[in-house]
């Protein structure tokens, strides 16, 4: 009977290794898992970068020429307000003075096509 116990806490040591090696693989593979999923997110992240500074240097080339036409186009627009409105000061007395003559000096004379019939 002994020989029997003997072969029982052999088997049960046995299972409890087992069980024990399973526990740590679980472990491990887990641990694994989780820093396999941190090495994808950062080489994701990495790659999201790197795309993200190729497209910033493809639009700035392509919009930088854009950038300096609206530069350009807005200096362009402010000379012309600042000239139309230096224009408006230098002719607006005169102007006014015009309009008040053609209004206010009336010379009533007969039209052309009237027919005085007596």
């Amino acid at each position: 009977m002994t020989s029997q116990s003997q072969g029982i806490q052999q088997l049960l040591q046995a299972e409890k290794r087992a069980k024990d090696k399973l526990e740590e693989a679980k472990k491990r593979k887990g641990k694994r898992l989780k820093q396999a999923k941190e090495e994808a997110i950062a080489e994701i992240d990495h790659y999201r970068l790197q795309r993200e500074k190729e497209f910033r240097h493809k639009q700035t080339g392509a919009m930088g020429s854009q950038g300096n036409l609206s530069a350009k186009i807005e200096e362009q627009t402010t000379e012309t307000i600042r000239n139309l409105t230096g224009s408006y000061h230098k002719n607006m007395e005169g102007m006014m003075k015009k309009l008040l003559n053609a209004i206010c000096d009336i010379s009533p004379e007969i039209h052309p096509n009237f027919k005085y019939e007596v």
